[in-house]
C-alpha cells in the first residue's frame, strides 16, 4: 500500500488516511473477461482499503452475473497477496493491517435473480454483499429511476426479507423514488443509497432528493456520494463537487449518514453497438453525450484534505471516508 508520499495533501491529511479504515462502496466495473480487475491496485495505491465491486447489472443476462462472480473469485485467489474477498468485516480490518485491499461484490438490479427470490442467498455465499432493485428501468422487482416511478412488486418484497434474512444490505440507487422509499420502510435492517448525489445540486434523474436522503438516515442508512461526473455538476468529475454533495448531505442528515461509493470507471469505454442496443436504460434526454468522466480513486486524499479544509473534524471524516459503511456492515452482515 502506498505510504501516502506522492498523495497531493498535508501531512495531517495523509496520515489521517492511512490511519482511518477507507470504504469505497462501488467500484463500476463492466464485466468482460477476470483482467478488468487488474487495476485494483490504484485503489489499494491510494489508500483504500475495502472496495465493493459490481458484478452484474440489468442490462445484462443473467448468466453473465454468475460468470462474473466465478471468474472474479478465481482472479482474487490467484492476487492473494494483494487482494483479499472478505467473507465479514473482520477480515477487512486485517487486510488493512495487512496492507491488502479487501473486496466483496455489489449487483445492480434484480434481473439478476432470475424470477428466484432464493438466488439471494446463493449470491451472499458467493460473496455479494449489496444489491438494488432495478437499474434505471422497471423489472420484476420494483422502479428505476428513468421509468415510471412504480413501488416495490411483491416479488421485490419477497427479496428484501430474504435480503433481510442472510445478512445482504438492501441498496436503493438507481430506483426509482417510491421505490426507494418503500424499501426503507419496509427492511428491517438499514438501506443504503451506495452511489448518489443530491438532485438539489444537480437536476439529474438518478439523482436523489432531499426526503430520500432524510428517510434513509432515519432509518440508520447511509448515503454513498458518487464520482461519476455527470451526476456532479457543471464541471464535471472534480473532486471539488463531490466534497459540495457530501457537504450538503451533511447538513441534510449529519456526517454520521454520509459515505462514498465513487463508481470509478479507469477505462471507459466510447458508446458501441452494445450501448445503442440498451440505450432505453440510458434515455436520450438524460444523456445526450458521452458524459464528463469519473473521479478516480486516486481523488480520496484529496476529498480528506478538502473536508479538513472546510473544518470537519477528524473523527467525522472517518466516518464519511468508510466509518459510516463499515457501521452497516457490522450491522448487517451475517
Amino acid at each position: 500500500m502506498s505510504d501516502g508520499k506522492a498523495w497531493p495533501v498535508s501531512e495531517r491529511a495523509a496520515a489521517l488516511h492511512r490511519d482511518a479504515l477507507v470504504w469505497d462502496d462501488h467500484g463500476g466495473f463492466g464485466y468482460s473477461k477476470a483482467s478488468v480487475l487488474d487495476c485494483l491496485e490504484r485503489w489499494r495505491r491510494a489508500g483504500i482499503d475495502y472496495l465493493s465491486i459490481n458484478a452484474g447489472y440489468d442490462v445484462k443476462p443473467w448468466t453473465l452475473t454468475v460468470e462474473a462472480l466465478s471468474q472474479y473469485r478465481q482472479w482474487i485467489r490467484a492476487h492473494a497477496d494483494t487482494v483479499v474477498l472478505a467473507d465479514g468485516v473482520a477480515d477487512i480490518r486485517r487486510a488493512k493491517a495487512d496492507g491488502k485491499l479487501a473486496v466483496t461484490f455489489d449487483i445492480e438490479g434484480m434481473d439478476s435473480l432470475n424470477g428466484d427470490a432464493g438466488m439471494v442467498d446463493l449470491y451472499y455465499t458467493l460473496g455479494v454483499r449489496q444489491m438494488l432493485f432495478a437499474y434505471n428501468r422497471n423489472n420484476l422487482a420494483g422502479g428505476g429511476c428513468h421509468d415510471a416511478d412504480v413501488g416495490l412488486t411483491p416479488f421485490g418484497r419477497e427479496v428484501v426479507r430474504e435480503m433481510n434474512r442472510v445478512g445482504m444490505i438492501v441498496d436503493v440507487s438507481h430506483c426509482a423514488h417510491r421505490t426507494s422509499m418503500e424499501a426503507i420502510e419496509l427492511s428491517t435492517s438499514p438501506v443504503i443509497f451506495s452511489h448518489s448525489n443530491a438532485r438539489r445540486l444537480w437536476d439529474h434523474e438518478r439523482n436523489i432528493r432531499d426526503d430520500q436522503i432524510k428517510s434513509c438516515a432515519a432509518a440508520g442508512g447511509v448515503i454513498g456520494v458518487t464520482g461519476v461526473g455527470r451526476f456532479l455538476g457543471p464541471k464535471g468529475a472534480v473532486a471539488e463537487h463531490l466534497v459540495e454533495h457530501i457537504d450538503y448531505m451533511v447538513e441534510l442528515v449529519g456526517p454520521a449518514h454520509v459515505g462514498i461509493g465513487m463508481d470509478s470507471v479507469i477505462d471507459p469505454k466510447p458508446r458501441g453497438p452494445v450501448y445503442e442496443a440498451s440505450r432505453a436504460y440510458w434515455p436520450e434526454a438524460q444523456y445526450p453525450d458521452s458524459g464528463s468522466g469519473y473521479v478516480q480513486p486516486e481523488a480520496f486524499p484529496v476529498v480528506v484534505q478538502a473536508l479538513l479544509d472546510r473544518g470537519y473534524g477528524e473523527d467525522d471524516v472517518r466516518g464519511i471516508i468508510g466509518g459510516n459503511f463499515h457501521r452497516i456492515a457490522e450491522q448487517v452482515w451475517k
